[in-house]
């Protein structure tokens, strides 16, 4: 299994965290809390990993 390290941009907007990461470009993540946002994050990382792969292999 590979384990990737990716940095994650979180910035307070009003009551609203937001979060990006530079190395995975589209990946964006809001939620309420750090925390929140930093899921959030990851699962849009996640999903465009995901889809990434699905296009390698057709």
């Amino acid at each position: 299994m590979v384990s990737n390290k990716y940095t994650a941009v979180i910035e307070r907007d009003g009551e609203w965290y937001i979060a990006c990461c530079p190395e995975v470009p589209g990946a964006n993540g809001q939620g309420r809390t750090v925390e929140e946002c930093r899921v959030s994050l990851y699962e849009a990382i996640a999903l465009i990993q995901e889809d990434q792969k699905k296009g390698a292999l057709d």
